[in-house]
């Protein structure tokens, strides 16, 4: 399993032309499928981004996305003509082309194998689903901006196995102690206290941004 940071408030590989913006999309990759977790809030800069790393949109599967908000949903219509997606997983149904089946998720289900919904989870000031991704070393959580809170999502995680990482934006969130038995953390996008959490977790700490990667399979990072 490989994630690739596609759009985030900051750019980690830098030099290649790739831009950032406040927002968050997230490529995860498996044998069988490519699942793109949210689109950012403008599509040029999601396909720039794309073209810079060699992503090819045509590659992209399923679409998944954690709740509703400008910086998380924007970039679906600019870039919907070059996918050949099937299905998007949303906790809304919004006007659409009809060649894409919208799935509205209540419950926690499988999007493919070895990625899961946590399913719709209450938030302020909305509701959110995060994804759960299975690794060798256990369960990792994708989140988009944590409006159901930390705690919660983590708890819902813990409800299908043992978590050991989690990514994507944390809002304004600062009860580290509730990261304390994790492997990996990895604050994107609308984290409020990133370098508080870096320097409470300076060996667990990995840094996001546009062009990061994970590979599960191999080693953490790269």
């Amino acid at each position: 399993m490989n994630l690739t940071i596609l759009y985030d408030n900051e750019v980690y590989k830098k030099g290649i032309g790739l831009k950032s913006d406040w927002g968050f999309a997230c490529l995860v990759e498996i044998k069988d499928d490519t699942v793109l977790f949210d689109c950012g809030a403008k599509g040029d800069i999601l396909l720039n981004n794309m073209h810079k790393l060699d992503v090819s949109p045509e590659k992209i599967t399923k679409i998944v996305i954690s709740h509703e908000h400008w910086d998380h949903n924007g970039g679906l219509r600019t870039i919907l003509p070059y996918l050949n997606v099937s299905d998007i997983y949303r906790l809304e149904r919004k006007r659409m082309n009809n060649r894409i089946k919208q799935k509205i998720v209540d419950e926690p289900q499988i999007i493919s194998e070895e990625i899961f919904t946590t399913g719709r989870l209450p938030g302020s000031p909305v509701d959110e689903q995060s994804l759960l991704l299975k690794s060798d070393m256990g369960w990792f959580v994708l989140v988009g901006c944590s409006h159901s809170g930390v705690e919660n999502i983590l708890y819902a995680a813990r409800q299908i196995g043992n978590v050991v990482g989690i990514i994507g934006g944390l809002h304004d969130f600062d009860n580290f102690s509730l990261l304390e038995n994790l492997e990996f953390i990895s604050p994107c996008h609308c984290t409020k206290y990133k370098r508080e959490i870096q320097q409470a977790f300076p060996t667990k700490y990995v840094p996001g941004g546009v062009g990061k990667t994970i590979d599960f399979t191999e080693e953490f990072t790269s």
